[in-house]
């Protein structure tokens, strides 16, 4: 018996769009999440996360290959496990001319779970003390905030948040971020997808990251960034432009950064400064880029899908 909390192995979604097109949402993904702790879910635009994530929750089914939620397989074992998982990935639909509490009420009177369940899920998310406004008056950071707050009432071991940081002011992300991380300190496993790396980097001690559907990378946030290959140096010249036309043409990749351009694609840091010279123009400074998780995605998603079909148009 595996003691992952999500496993899938050659896990394919095709569908065909409103033309008739195929696609394939993805494609052969082989996806593992330990227990405990947040989880991120990295990949481009139309890399198949939002689908993966349904696939999860059977609210659509895969064309091949397995799934398992906590060693059941699902869908045929979903009934039984449903109960130990909790996700926001819709806007859920809540009265709005109740209060929080009220709202929150209902929905634990129509699944079964104790009124006291109500306190605790409020208290967990930071609404104790807005429980009786009125949902329509909610920001949409307190919405979000409540959306996780009614997952929370059934006790979750398993959280699925698919972009909970979406449409948040920098204010509304921290409160997030600073909840999601106190969630995974306090045991409960959270696959978090997100397109915010910086934030995912500050709360995620694992990542899988995807591209067209499939598996890129996989492991703890500090061996992908403390493995990070990519070589990228910081540089200045007088002359910029010429460095970069230069560069270019000796097979490097080069971005411009104010004044200063980033460099990859070298084998030694000094065949920089050899090509440079070679056309009259030398390095004043030349340092490495501090590696982080923004630039391994990058990195690992270049010519993977950024754009076309979106994880939504599946179905």
């Amino acid at each position: 018996m595996t003691d992952l909390v999500i496993e899938t192995a050659g896990l394919r979604k095709e569908f065909r769009t409103r033309r008739g097109r195929k696609v394939v949402a993805v494609d052969d993904l082989d996806l593992q999440v330990p227990p405990g702790g947040v989880h991120g879910f990295l990949g481009p635009n139309g890399s198949g996360k939002t689908t993966t994530i349904r696939l999860l929750l059977g609210l659509a089914r895969p064309s091949a290959g397995s799934m398992r939620l906590f060693g059941e397989d699902v869908p045929r074992r979903l009934p039984g496990v449903m109960s130990r998982v909790g996700a926001v990935v819709e806007q859920p639909k809540f009265v709005p001319t109740f209060t929080a509490r009220k709202n929150l009420l209902l929905l634990a009177g129509s699944v079964g779970v104790p009124a006291s369940e109500v306190d605790a899920a409020l208290d967990r998310v930071g609404l104790s003390g807005r429980d009786r406004e009125r949902y329509k008056g909610y920001s949409l950071g307190m919405k979000q905030r409540l959306a996780i707050a009614a997952t929370l009432l059934k006790s979750p071991e398993l959280l699925i948040l698919d972009e909970p940081t979406n449409g948040l002011d920098p204010a509304g992300i921290r409160d997030i971020r600073d909840m999601i991380r106190d969630l995974g300190d306090s045991g409960v496993t959270v696959l978090l997808s997100s397109h915010i790396l910086a934030e995912v980097q500050q709360v995620c001690a694992s990542v899988s990251i995807i591209g067209d559907g499939r598996l890129i990378a996989s492991g703890r946030v500090e061996d992908l960034v403390g493995d990070n290959t990519l070589s990228v140096v910081r540089t200045w010249v007088a002359d910029p432009e010429a460095a970069t036309g230069h560069l270019t043409h000796a097979g490097y990749r080069v971005t411009r950064d104010g004044d200063h351009l980033n460099v990859e694609g070298f084998e030694h840091p000094e065949d920089i400064t050899r090509v440079l010279a070679g056309h009259g123009l030398f390095v004043r400074e030349l340092a490495p880029v501090r590696g982080d998780l923004e630039a391994v995605f990058l990195q690992l998603t270049r010519g993977h899908t950024l754009g076309g079909p979106t994880d939504g148009d599946a179905s």
